[in-house]
């Protein structure tokens, strides 16, 4: 059985944790919390209170017509919640709620993220347990992330495929940094990221190490959208797109090293295992192959957090490392590494080295 390493360091503020994107767990917890969030900020509360600093609670009962019960229903809520604070009357949002709104990108997309995840797990629970495969079918979470839409462009395809690299370029943008810390990219020069649709950890690897360069592979609609996603960037000229199928086609080879961030889940073990082999076959040698997954959920004694719900939903996707590590072993590796990274849920970062002929 192999060691786990833990990468997790523990720090200030609200969430204790390491990484400053995870306070906006904190306010994610319940189902009211997020949907009380949600009305805030698509009623123009949250963006108000920006402008404002505070504002007497009367003013914001009257405010765009708004029903004054209701209004402060919805202020109880937030308050409870710690997003918002009343002193003397005046309303403002809390310092807590600041900080977390550094991160709204990925604020907004978990409460978007929540309300899809929660009709699923309301309306199909039952058939995730009983049968994973028809509910895989089924949730309209999975069907989000249709990929079978990325091969050929036309309107339709398009906006499907940039509807689910919304959600992957965020959560991507913010996990990077995580690998980042916890993994040392500086010796590498040359990085190919296996599935790396917008290219944005390749982005935030190029940003973080000025001397790599990186080649990112997916379908064809991808690649096209990621072109766009990265050029405006001073990394851009550093970043090429490869459009092919993971599976089937030639991978690019003369890299030291080679990533799968959060791509090998989406596969069953067969075809998580051809991938790893490929990959493997077109390292250097004497590098990297490096897999950055969520594992499996671990529900210990305490019900989980609302924002959970919709990484909850792919349980039966998330698998031990050992699975990663084991067949990296079998192909060859040498120091076959595997290291925890806690973020909202467990991250598993599987690192192994081609050996030399």
């Amino acid at each position: 059985m192999r060691k786990i390493e833990s990468s997790a360091a523990d720090a200030g503020g609200r969430s204790g944790k390491e990484f400053g994107h995870l306070c906006v767990d904190d306010f994610l917890r319940t189902l009211l919390d997020v949907r009380s969030l949600s009305t805030a900020f698509r009623t123009g509360l949250v963006d108000f209170l920006l402008a404002k600093g505070t504002a007497p609670r009367e003013q914001l009962r009257s405010r765009g017509g708004a029903d004054g019960r209701g209004t402060d229903l919805l202020l109880d809520l937030l308050a409870a919640n710690g997003v918002v604070g009343e002193q003397n009357g005046a309303v403002g949002l809390t310092a807590d709620f600041l900080r977390a709104l550094k991160y709204r990108d990925l604020l907004e997309l978990k409460i978007d993220l929540c309300h899809l995840g929660a009709c699923d797990l309301l309306d199909r629970f039952d058939l995730m347990i009983r049968d994973p495969a028809q509910f895989m079918k089924k949730a309209r979470t999975y069907r989000l992330f249709s990929y079978e839409c990325c091969r050929e462009e036309n309107e339709e395809n398009r906006r499907r495929t940039e509807q689910w690299m919304q959600v992957t370029t965020i959560l991507t943008r913010y996990e990077a940094q995580a690998c980042l810390a916890s993994h040392d990219f500086g010796s590498f020069r040359r990085l190919l990221d296996i599935g790396g649709n917008s290219g944005e950890f390749a982005l935030q690897v190029c940003r973080a190490h000025p001397r790599i360069r990186a080649t990112v592979l997916d379908l064809p609609v991808v690649c096209r959208i990621g072109k766009e996603h990265v050029r405006r960037s001073p990394e851009a000229d550093r970043i090429a797109f490869v459009e092919g199928n993971a599976l089937v086609d030639p991978l690019p080879a003369g890299h030291d090293i080679v990533v799968f961030k959060s791509v090998l889940h989406d596969w069953p073990e067969p075809a998580a295992a051809e991938l790893l082999s490929r990959a493997y076959g077109c390292l250097a040698p004497g590098g990297t192959l490096l897999v950055f997954e969520r594992g499996p959920a671990e529900i210990g004694t305490a019900v989980p957090a609302f924002s959970a719900i919709p990484f909850f939903l792919f349980h039966h996707s998330f698998r031990s490392p050992a699975f990663y590590a084991d067949h990296l072993g079998g192909l060859g590796a040498t120091e076959v590494r595997i290291r925890r990274v806690d973020l909202e849920m467990p991250f598993f970062l599987v690192t192994a080295r081609k050996a030399f002929p």
